[in-house]
């Protein structure tokens, strides 16, 4: 695996959410390196354990390590003076799917918190919520679902720069605030499409 700050804080957000025993929905996570940009990508998508395919809540995770991270990075790295601290982008979209009706935001407004809990020094910031309708091709079924996410930067200071291990306890917090709110979500009262069949 690759020696860099980007790839541990991946390491330890990874460890934090299988200790909170979620389930990585299979094929959904992807590494993604903009070759015009520079910036990296890392996204995955977690659920409850047990829901199978198309569970019916759902977070998706993105970490976005920009260019200019990684020059401030590399200035540290080689011993440069340390200016601006490099950031870690964060998304967590939280969402329910498979609804049989459509969402009423008010039901679903009071299981999400309007912030994370802290990460590092920081916290993420709930946005509005977003909701979906999805039709088959002959127009006889729709899907609904609702989707909320939290936005948010993590910073990286020298010592967290120095001793990587610090990721651990930063990104700790952040697999039980998801596993609990994941559970509130499905706790909701809501009417659900049947689950996929393997076939379909």
């Amino acid at each position: 695996m690759l020696d860099h700050v980007f790839t541990d804080a991946i390491g330890a957000l990874r460890d934090a959410l299988e200790k909170a025993l979620l389930e990585r929905q299979a094929f959904e996570e992807r590494f993604q390196a903009d070759v015009l940009l520079g910036d990296l990508t890392w996204e995955t998508s977690y659920s409850l354990p047990g829901e199978g395919l198309a569970p019916r809540v759902r977070c998706d995770i993105t970490l976005e390590w920009l260019t200019w991270s990684q020059t401030a990075y590399r200035s540290w790295y080689i011993e440069e003076e340390f200016g601006e601290p490099p950031r870690i982008e964060i998304e967590v979209v939280l969402r329910i799917q498979r609804v049989a009706e459509p969402v009423e935001v008010d039901r679903v407004l009071p299981a999400l918190p309007v912030e994370s809990p802290v990460i590092g020094t920081e916290t993420l910031r709930r946005s509005g919520p977003r909701l979906e309708a999805t039709y088959n091709e002959d127009l006889t079924e729709v899907e609904h679902a609702i989707e909320v996410s939290y936005e948010g930067a993590y910073e990286l200071d020298e010592s967290t720069l120095s001793d990587g291990s610090v990721l651990d306890d930063h990104f700790s917090a952040m697999g039980g605030w998801i596993s609990a709110t994941l559970v509130r979500l499905g706790d909701i009262p809501l009417d659900f499409l049947p689950p996929i069949d393997d076939g379909d």
